[in-house]
């Protein structure tokens, strides 16, 4: 095995940061989002479903809880891919790495969900009780492009450092 091989067999995944950073980041848009502003719930944009009814309140509401289980076990699996690597001898990763990581997975998170949810679906937007809520979609899908810009920059200096590390 040569030494780029070698290198790259020993340095820490990418997958538990891009875990992690898709997980915090649905975790985010539901807790500030969904239960703090209350600008909207998972289905709160679907026919029969207005969180103006106690009704649809408790459809958005449970719809609501499937998407936190469903953040949390990416959580969960960005914990334990982490835990493996480091048990099979894979470096630790630096902060710029992991945040530069966690950082681009919250963006992909933001594109994925603003593209599928909001344009695609329409099953919610940024701000549902607007009349317009195009600006707030478009707002939240700069917000993901400039967290994959920022966290792969990050991602690449910690890269760097790891590099340094490994001589």
């Amino acid at each position: 095995m040569d030494d780029r091989q070698d290198h790259r067999a020993a340095s820490p995944p990418k997958t538990s940061g891009l875990l992690y950073g898709l997980g915090f980041g649905g975790f985010i848009d539901g807790i500030v989002l969904h239960q703090i502003l209350q600008w909207h719930h998972m289905v709160s944009d679907v026919d029969g479903h207005s969180v103006a009814t106690v009704a649809g309140l408790e459809v958005n509401t449970l719809a609501d809880g499937f998407f936190h289980i469903a953040t949390w076990l990416l959580v969960l699996a960005g914990s334990l891919t982490a835990v493996r690597a480091w048990q099979h001898g894979r470096a630790a990763p630096s902060w710029s790495f992991q945040t530069g990581l966690m950082f681009m997975g919250w963006g992909i998170f933001n594109l994925v969900e603003g593209l599928i949810n909001h344009q695609l679906l329409g099953v919610h937007h940024v701000r549902d009780d607007l009349g317009s809520p195009l600006s707030w979609d478009v707002g939240l899908l700069i917000v993901g492009a400039l967290l994959c810009v920022g966290g792969w920059l990050l991602y690449r200096q910690g890269l760097r450092i790891l590099r340094c590390r490994a001589g």
